[in-house]
């Protein structure tokens, strides 16, 4: 694939929360068109930096508290670019963070036009359930307790294992290090509840469970364009997850769902989401349907799995449609597999562990990979850079009092 004009620059404007693939994904994608890509970030040892595809780096946290500061470093860049640049938030936070500056922002840069009220309602577990509902979109029941009393009175009537999940996500991770648990009784229910919630501030919900494998968790990875027409739509299954079976995906496979496509479409252009979006569903064999379990209002950091025969993926898709040229779909390209390495081979030692994967079956699982999160053959630095970073931290916990 080949751009006819690739003179517009991309700001990467890599979140806290974001896994590091995620940008290093865009980045590559975007430079290899010959795309000039720019790259914000938190940490000076982000993998991303050190791509050949990198044309500028700028250390900045944008998620730090001091909004105003954060707005005119990013105006101050955009004005050494020289030109207005197309901006690519990768997590939540940074997403609100657009959203919510985007009449200040836009003086230097180009983004979908984002309502700050939606970003914030399909980002919370919570606003997601009560728009599918109101939406008659299939999503697994929930509660959603203020106090101790609620729970209880939950437990009355509920039915085990369910799971606890946080409202919002990246607020259980810092506290418990996971983003959700399965819970299997009453006692472990209260027990989770107490250690977990902060009762100033409710952000537990109990879900219901649906039973099944990594295999029944879907993916939708699509754009969107400013009436909410879906201009590029993929969709494709987790293999593997990490953490295990709660995660996000190690091991991808592109696959069809006709179901999951058109859900997705009809429920976005409803509510009238315009941009790159990344959802998850699970297929409930129970009754046949497949349910959304969240929304992610930006690009995801397994979107390369989804590319088309003709190249296109999500960050092309924006990049054509903000510089105003036409979007060509491509067809899907079945049954290609993506993996993050140093993640999949940590989520393959628990699954063998749990008597899940055989030795040959872990051999087979890589058939169809094409695409890796780290390793590129024309860009090997960051994959270097990742390795020596995990032994980094491996020695620390060796070590820890020589560290």
């Amino acid at each position: 694939m080949k751009f006819s004009d690739a003179s517009t620059p991309v700001v990467v404007l890599r979140g806290v929360e974001s896994a590091s693939h995620g940008a290093l994904g865009i980045l590559r994608s975007l430079g290899r068109l010959g795309i000039p890509v720019h790259l914000v970030a938190c940490d000076s040892q982000t993998p991303g930096f050190f791509s050949r595809y990198c044309k500028g780096r700028l250390v900045c946290n944008v998620e730090s508290g001091n909004a105003g500061k954060s707005v005119e470093v990013l105006l101050e860049l955009g004005r050494k670019i020289g030109r207005k640049s197309i901006l690519i938030p990768t997590d939540d936070n940074a997403v609100l963070f657009v959203a919510d500056h985007a009449a200040a922002l836009r003086e230097q840069f180009l983004f979908p036009q984002m309502c700050p009220e939606l970003i914030r309602e399909v980002s919370s577990k919570k606003g997601m359930y009560y728009l599918a509902k109101e939406h008659g979109v299939p999503t697994p029941e929930a509660a959603f307790p203020t106090s101790r009393h609620d729970v209880l009175d939950f437990i009355s009537r509920a039915k085990f294992p369910v799971m606890l999940k946080a409202i919002y996500g990246s607020q259980l991770m810092k506290i418990s290090g996971q983003k959700m648990f399965i819970v299997r009784t009453e006692a472990e229910l209260l027990e989770k509840y107490d250690a977990l919630e902060d009762p100033a501030h409710p952000n537990l919900m109990i879900q219901e469970y649906i039973p099944g494998g990594d295999d029944t968790v879907w993916m939708f990875d699509g754009y969107f364009n400013d009436r909410s027409e879906c201009l590029l739509a993929f969709t494709g299954k987790k293999i593997r997850q990490y953490p295990v079976s709660q995660g996000s995906t190690s091991l991808g496979i592109c696959l069809e769902s006709q179901a999951v496509r058109e859900t997705t479409t009809e429920f976005m252009k409803k509510i009238g989401y315009k941009g790159i979006l990344d959802t998850g569903y699970r297929y409930d064999a129970r009754d046949g349907l497949y349910k959304v379990l969240d929304i992610n209002p930006r690009i995801g950091s397994s979107f390369r799995l989804f590319v088309a025969e003709n190249g296109m993926d999500v960050a092309r898709a924006l990049y054509l449609d903000l510089t105003g040229r036409q979007v060509i779909p491509g067809t899907a390209r079945e049954g290609r597999k993506w993996v993050v390495e140093d993640q999949d081979l940590v989520s393959c030692l628990r699954y063998h562990q749990q008597g899940k994967l055989t030795f040959k079956q872990w051999l087979d699982s890589f058939r169809g990979v094409e695409e890796a999160g780290y390793y590129a053959s024309d860009d090997l630095a960051p994959c270097f850079t990742r390795v020596m970073a995990l032994f980094g931290q491996a020695f620390k916990k060796l070590n820890p009092l020589g560290a």
